[in-house]
């Protein structure tokens, strides 16, 4: 793939992630626990991690957190989901480089380190280990949105164009 090529598809799959975002915080879809939603825009990072080099989709994902954080929350927002998100990343990474893991267990992995990292975010924010206490719960949400995740990305990827 060519580096315009690459460019094009990082300008792309940012604008389609900033859309997720937006499309998410407009579903009232709530399954009352607080913190818990599908995550829709981490469908580009996870898709993007198949077709593009590392370095392109790390900046999608800094690009989606930074301009979704500041276009619809604010810099709290903004540092909680970039501690995701950067954790997220490279678990995802690590996993997806490993043998044996389909694309839906890399985006199970991803899905319960981003909320690990907030987790933790949370826990050196209020100086306690009390956040942890929902590391079960949001655990068990991660995996299911992580499965949720991958499973639309294999079935988007056979319609990418390459």
């Amino acid at each position: 793939m060519k580096k315009t090529e690459q460019i094009a598809y990082c300008a792309m799959l940012t604008a389609l992630s900033m859309i997720f975002s937006y499309i998410e915080a407009l579903l009232p879809l709530s399954i009352g626990i607080p913190g818990v939603k599908l995550g829709l825009s981490n469908l580009v990072v996870v898709t993007g991690l198949s077709f593009l080099p590392v370095g392109w989709v790390f900046l999608v994902l800094v690009l989606k957190v930074t301009l979704v954080s500041f276009l619809f929350g604010n810099f709290s927002i903004w540092i909680y989901s970039m501690a995701g998100g950067v954790l997220s990343f490279f678990v995802m990474l690590a996993v997806k480089r490993r043998k044996g893991f389909s694309l839906v267990g890399v985006s199970i992995a991803g899905g319960v380190s981003h909320n690990a990292g907030q987790l933790a975010v949370a826990a050196l924010t209020v100086k306690s280990l009390a956040p942890l206490y929902y590391l079960p719960v949001l655990i068990a949400a991660g995996a299911v949105a992580g499965a949720v995740i991958g499973i639309v990305s294999q079935r988007v990827q056979k319609h990418i164009v390459r």
